[in-house]
């Protein structure tokens, strides 16, 4: 099994881990989108195949904290409608990622990253985004709704890397903070959760990665507690740039990687 424990990393190694960590936790409460950080870091510590899965279970904590901080600002009908689009994308990226090397992975993803966040500022440089997220209801707003699930669930899976699609998708249906913050927590909670099976079996987490995780948990609590304090003292419009920003260094990370 191509997993990593505690006793692989040195303290310089760890030290990285764990402000990689802790911005998990700084971007589940603050700014969604910035843990693409976090990805580089781990798989620039770890082998490629071993981050992915050390990295799973650090999102989870970041976003049960994300749950208990938000919960009464997720948008559920967006939810519901979301889910089996990104289960088919769970599926197509599992399938991908027993198939494709880390070159082909990180090209594919940088590359939707970077298509994402141009069309969000396309649309948003166009015409002002609905305020109502209830526009998700409408022919167009599904259509767009099932595309950004099937994209959001196949990064999700191959990298941790849906976190960015997904904030396109809530950009561009008018999601103002509280409730982009909200529905984005319930949402990763719930597929990263549903990633864990997949992830056994392919022999990214066992026993041993577990341990490496739990030594690196504590560090994704002062980081959300950080990025609930920031989360007040940044407006809609830096919020929105912010997110955007952190999108397109994500995927020039991949692709230049």
């Amino acid at each position: 099994m191509d997993t990593m424990t505690l006793w692989h990393t040195t303290p310089w190694e760890f030290a990285a881990l764990a402000a990689a960590a802790l911005l998990v936790g700084f971007s589940k409460t603050a700014v969604s989108g910035a843990n693409t950080v976090s990805l580089a870091i781990f798989a620039a510590v770890l082998p490629a195949r071993a981050s992915t899965g050390v990295l799973l279970p650090i999102l989870i904590v970041g976003d049960v904290l994300a749950v208990l901080t938000y919960r009464r600002h997720a948008h559920w009908p967006t939810l519901w409608r979301l889910f089996p689009a990104v289960a088919a994308g769970v599926v197509v990226g599992t399938v991908f990622l027993m198939r494709a090397d880390d070159a082909m992975v990180r090209t594919s993803i940088g590359a939707i990253l970077l298509l994402m966040a141009g069309v969000t500022v396309w649309r948003r440089r166009k015409a002002e985004a609905e305020n109502d997220p209830d526009a998700v209801t409408t022919r167009t707003g599904r259509v767009k709704a099932r595309s950004y699930g099937v994209l959001g669930g196949f990064t999700t899976m191959v990298a941790n890397a849906g976190g960015p699609v997904m904030s396109m998708y809530l950009l561009s249906a008018g999601f103002r903070k509280l409730g982009f913050l909200g529905t984005s927590a319930f949402f990763f909670l719930i597929v990263n959760v549903s990633k864990v099976p997949f992830s056994v079996g392919l022999g990214l987490i066992d026993g041993h990665s577990l341990l490496l995780d739990a030594a690196l948990a504590v560090f994704v609590l002062p980081g959300a507690l950080l990025g609930k304090w920031a989360v007040d003292r940044i407006n809609q419009r830096l919020f929105e740039q912010l997110v955007i920003a952190a999108t397109v260094l994500g995927g020039l990370q991949l692709l230049l990687r």
